[in-house]
C-alpha cells in the first residue's frame, strides 16, 4: 500500500461473503482519489488511502448506495473562541480536512459545530486538538466537569464583556471630550494616549490576540479588521504625539486619532455584548423545553412507600405518581388514577386531555387537578421531550442552501476588505492632495472597521434557529432547516385520508344481518381477529362479547379482504370487489343499504359464505374537526390540496366532497403513491406529502417536503423532514406561513447585511469626498458597525411574534 496517506478504517454493516467484499472493491476502485483500498469481509470494514479529506465521504456514499451500511457517529460541541462569521468558516473546513469526518456544519449565531465522523477511539480528543490548532476551542463535554457547562461558559463570557464594556466606554469619554471640544488644552494628545492605552492594550486586547493567531495560520476573521484599524489609529498618533516635528518640519499637522482607537473599540465591544445577549434569546425554545423536566420525582415502591428521588435515578418499569400541577418526568402508561393533563407544551393544543388506566402521558407535560400512578416505558434521552430537544438542536444547527453560499462570501470577506483598504490608502496618497497621508489612514481605518462580516454570518442561521424554535413551541418539528426554507414554495399537497384528515381510528356504526345464523357473528369476528388491518380491529371489537371460534385456511387478499373456513364452508370478508370476482350474489335491500352508506362516507365491508352475503357492515373514520378548516387555508393560499387512500372509491369520494378536495384518488396501494407525487413533480409542482402510516413512508421520502403526523407510526415520522405532534391538520396552513415568515426573514436579513457593506464601505474608503468633501469617521463607522450585527439578530427574534 502507497505509506503516503494515512489509512482510513471504514467499518461495515451487511457484509455477509468474500463476494459482498468484492462487489464494495470494485465499486471503490472507479473513485478518483483513492490511492488504496482493501475490504476485510471478516473484520467487517474496508481500509483506504485517499488523496484529500474531500473523498472519504464520496467513498462512504457509494458503499451505501451499493445496500450496505456505514456507521458513523453524529454528535454536536460547543465552539469557543469564535468572534465573527469567518471564523466559524475556519472551524468548519479545519474539521472538514480532519481525517474520519465525514461532515461538519459550525452554525455561528448558537456557537455550535454538528459533526459525521467514523467511530474510532479518542476521536473526540483529536477534533479538540485540531480545532485547538486553528486558534478555536471544543467543549468536549464529556470530559468537563459539572460547573463547567455552556451555559457557564456564556455567562461568564456575557460578564467578562460586560466589564470590559463598560470600562472601555468610561475611558473612552475623555478622550472623545478632549478630541472633539479641548484640542488646544496643554497635553492634550498625551492626555488622549493616557486614556487610549488601557482601551486599546488591556480591554481590545482579544482583538490583537486572536488577529495573532489567525496571521500565524495564514487566516483572517473580523479580529483581523479590528486590530489592523485600531493598531494603525493608535500607532499613527503615538508616533504623532511623540515625534510632532516630523510632519511639522513638512508643514503639515501632527493629527492623532486616538479618540477613533478607544471609540472603536468601545463600540464594537457594546456591540458585542449586545449581540451576545440577542443570541441567547434565539435559543429561548430550546431552554424552555429542558426546563420542562422536572428534577425530582416521586416513586412508588413495591412496598407502597413514597419516595423521592433525582430523576436520574428513574428506570424503566418504575412506578411514579403524580400530584395535581406536577410535570411529569418521563414517558409512560397511567396505572391507575384519572386527570387532565396540560399537553401545550409539546402539541399546542391549548385544552387539556383527560388522562385514565392504559393512556400514554410523556414528559414536560404538566398534570392537572387529580392524582395519578403511571409506569415509566422511556426515560433519559428515550423520551419524547428529549427527542424533540434533539431534534430541534439539530434543525436550528443545520444550514439552508442560501446560508452556504453566505459562507463561502464570508470567507473571502475580510481578505477582500483588507485589500479594499489598502487600496484606499494608496490611492488616497496619489491624488490626495496636501492631507493625503493622513486622510488616507483614515480612510483605510474606516474601512476596516466599517466592514461587518457577523451580519452577513448571522442573518441566516438566527432566523432559523428562532423559526425552529418557533415551530417547536406550536407543536411543530422542523428536521432541517432546507424542508423549512423549502416549504413556502410548496404548491400541491397531498394528504393520506386516514389518520391525517380522519381520526384514523375506524369504528362500526351501522350493520345489516340477512342471515339469522346465531354462528354467523361468531365467525365474523373470529375471522377478523386474526387480521392485522385496521378495519378488521374495529369488527373485533365491535364484537368483544362474541365467543371466539377456530377457523382455519385463514388468507388475506391484497386490497380486496380475507377468506377463512370454519367446519368446511369458506367465507370472505372484503370489499365489493372481492364479492363480484367471486361471483356471490348480493341481496337487493343490502345493495341499497350498502349505496346509503358509502354516499356517507362509511366504508362498506361485506360478509359472505360462498353463495350469498351474509351481512353487511359500515365503517367510519370519523374527520378530524380541525381537518376542513385546514384544508380551506392551504386552498385560499393557492395551494392545490390532493387526497389520496386506499380506501374504497365512494368513500374517498364522499370525504373529498366535505373537505371541498376536487383532486383525490382511491384504492391506492403505497408505491402508486410514489407514482402519483413524481406524476406530480415531473409536472413542476414542489409537492409536500402529509401522512402517518408505514405505508405513507416511501411517498413521504419521494416528496419535496415530507410531514408526518405525531401520533403515526415511528417510520413515517423518521422519514419526514417535519412532524406534528398533535396530529392536528390546522398545523399544516401553520408551519407553511411559519416557513413563508423565517424566508422574509433570512432575506430580509442578508438585503441590510449586503447593503450595508456595499454601501457603507465605498462611503468609508471616501468615494464621496470629491462630490461633497464628506469623509466619515473611524467613530460613527465603529458604531455602524457594532449595531449592524445587533439589527440582524433583532430583526430574527421579531420573527416570534409575527409567525
Amino acid at each position: 500500500m502507497n505509506r503516503r496517506a494515512e489509512e482510513i478504517i471504514i467499518p461495515l454493516e451487511g457484509i455477509a461473503s468474500d463476494h459482498c467484499a468484492l462487489i464494495i472493491e470494485k465499486a471503490i476502485a472507479k473513485i478518483n482519489g483513492v490511492l488504496a483500498h482493501r475490504v476485510e469481509s471478516n473484520n467487517h470494514r474496508a481500509v483506504i488511502q485517499v488523496s484529500d479529506q474531500e473523498k472519504l465521504s464520496e467513498v462512504i456514499s457509494t458503499i451505501r448506495d451499493l445496500g450496505y451500511g456505514v456507521p458513523t457517529i453524529k454528535k454536536t460541541y460547543p465552539v469557543l473562541e469564535m468572534s465573527c462569521a469567518a471564523c466559524a468558516g475556519s472551524v468548519e473546513n479545519t474539521l472538514k480536512t480532519t481525517l474520519g469526518v465525514i461532515d461538519a456544519k459550525v452554525n455561528y449565531a448558537n456557537e455550535k459545530v454538528s459533526l459525521e465522523f467514523i467511530p474510532e477511539i479518542n476521536f473526540s480528543e483529536k477534533l479538540k486538538a485540531k480545532v485547538q490548532s486553528a486558534g478555536y476551542d471544543l467543549l468536549i463535554e464529556e470530559h468537563t466537569n459539572s460547573g463547567q457547562t455552556v451555559e457557564n461558559i456564556h455567562q461568564k463570557k456575557l460578564k467578562r464583556l460586560k466589564i470590559q464594556t463598560i470600562w472601555a466606554l468610561v475611558f473612552s469619554t475623555p478622550v472623545v471630550a478632549i478630541g472633539m471640544f479641548f484640542m488646544n488644552m496643554p497635553y492634550a494628545n498625551e492626555l488622549m494616549w493616557l486614556f487610549s492605552s488601557p482601551v486599546v492594550l488591556w480591554l481590545g486586547r482579544d482583538f490583537f490576540i486572536h488577529a495573532w493567531k489567525q496571521a500565524k495560520l495564514k487566516s483572517t476573521n473580523m479580529d483581523t479588521l479590528v486590530a489592523l484599524s485600531t493598531g494603525t489609529a493608535y500607532s499613527f498618533s503615538v508616533f504623532n504625539t511623540a515625534f510632532p516635528q516630523f510632519w511639522e518640519d513638512k508643514g503639515l499637522h501632527a493629527h492623532v486619532y486616538f479618540e477613533a482607537a478607544t471609540v472603536i473599540i468601545a463600540f464594537i465591544l457594546l456591540g458585542k455584548l449586545l449581540e451576545e445577549k440577542a443570541k441567547s434569546k434565539t435559543s429561548n425554545s430550546i431552554k424552555k423545553l429542558i426546563g420542562l423536566q422536572p428534577k425530582t420525582v416521586t416513586i412508588i415502591e413495591e412496598n407502597g412507600r413514597q419516595v423521592n428521588v433525582p430523576i436520574a435515578r428513574l428506570k424503566v418499569g418504575d412506578s411514579i405518581l403524580v400530584k395535581p400541577g406536577e410535570k411529569i418526568a418521563v414517558d409512560g402508561s397511567v396505572l391507575k388514577g384519572e386527570s387532565y393533563v396540560d399537553e401545550s407544551m409539546l402539541t399546542g393544543e391549548p385544552l387539556a386531555v383527560q388522562k385514565q388506566a392504559l393512556d400514554k402521558v410523556y414528559a414536560g407535560t404538566i398534570n392537572q387537578k387529580g392524582s395519578f400512578e403511571f409506569t415509566a416505558e422511556k426515560v433519559a434521552g428515550d423520551t419524547l421531550l428529549a427527542q424533540i430537544i434533539k431534534m430541534v438542536q439539530d434543525a436550528q444547527g443545520s444550514k439552508t442552501p442560501v446560508q452556504k453560499l453566505v459562507d463561502k462570501i464570508a470567507n473571502i470577506f475580510v481578505p477582500t476588505v483588507i485589500v479594499i483598504a489598502v487600496a484606499s490608502f494608496l490611492l488616497w496618497n496619489l491624488i490626495g492632495g496636501e492631507n493625503a497621508f493622513t486622510q488616507g489612514v483614515l480612510a483605510m481605518v474606516t474601512v476596516l472597521v466599517i466592514a461587518c462580516p457577523c451580519a452577513l454570518g448571522l442573518a441566516t442561521p438566527t432566523a432559523i434557529m428562532v423559526g425552529v424554535g418557533r415551530g417547536a413551541e406550536k407543536g411543530i418539528l422542523i428536521k432541517d432547516a432546507e424542508s423549512l426554507e423549502l416549504a413556502k414554495k410548496i404548491n400541491t399537497i397531498i394528504l393520506d385520508k386516514t389518520g391525517t384528515i380522519t381520526e384514523g381510528k375506524p369504528k362500526v356504526v351501522n350493520e345489516w344481518w340477512i342471515a339469522t345464523n346465531p354462528e354467523a357473528k361468531h365467525i365474523l369476528s373470529s375471522i377478523e381477529n386474526q387480521s392485522e388491518h385496521p378495519l378488521a380491529e374495529a369488527i373485533a371489537s365491535h364484537f368483544p362479547q362474541e365467543e371466539t371460534i377456530q377457523v382455519s385456511h385463514f388468507e388475506s387478499i391484497t386490497g380486496k379482504g380475507v377468506r377463512a373456513t370454519y367446519k368446511g364452508q369458506k367465507y370472505h370478508i372484503g370489499n365489493r370487489q372481492l364479492l363480484e370476482d367471486l361471483q356471490i350474489s348480493i341481496d337487493q335491500e343490502a345493495f341499497v343499504k350498502a349505496e346509503k352508506w358509502s354516499q356517507e362516507s362509511k366504508t362498506v365491508v361485506w360478509f359472505a359464505d360462498t353463495s350469498s352475503v351474509i351481512a353487511v357492515l359500515a365503517i367510519s373514520d370519523q374527520i378530524k374537526p380541525s381537518s376542513h378548516s385546514a384544508i380551506i387555508q392551504l386552498q385560499q393560499s393557492g395551494i392545490e390540496v390532493h387526497m389520496l387512500t386506499g380506501d374504497q372509491e365512494s368513500t374517498a369520494k364522499a370525504v373529498a366532497k366535505e373537505m371541498g378536495i376536487t383532486h383525490f384518488k382511491a384504492g391506492v396501494l403505497p408505491e402508486q403513491k410514489a407514482n402519483y407525487i413524481r406524476q406530480l413533480q415531473a409536472q413542476g409542482k414542489i409537492v409536500g406529502m402529509v401522512g402517518d402510516g408505514i405505508n405513507d413512508s416511501s411517498a413521504l421520502a419521494l416528496a419535496d417536503v415530507s410531514i408526518a403526523m405525531g401520533r403515526g407510526s415511528d417510520i413515517a415520522i423518521d422519514v419526514a423532514k417535519m412532524t406534528i405532534i398533535s396530529s392536528s391538520l390546522s398545523k399544516l396552513p401553520e408551519a407553511i406561513r411559519l416557513s413563508k415568515e423565517t424566508v422574509r426573514t433570512i432575506k430580509q436579513n442578508l438585503f441590510w447585511a449586503f447593503i450595508y457593506n456595499l454601501i457603507g464601505i465605498p462611503i468609508a474608503a471616501g468615494i464621496l469626498y470629491p462630490i461633497n468633501g464628506f469623509l466619515l469617521d473611524p467613530m460613527l463607522a465603529g458604531g455602524a458597525m457594532a449595531m449592524s450585527s445587533v439589527s440582524v439578530v433583532i430583526n430574527s427574534l421579531r420573527l416570534k411574534y409575527r409567525a
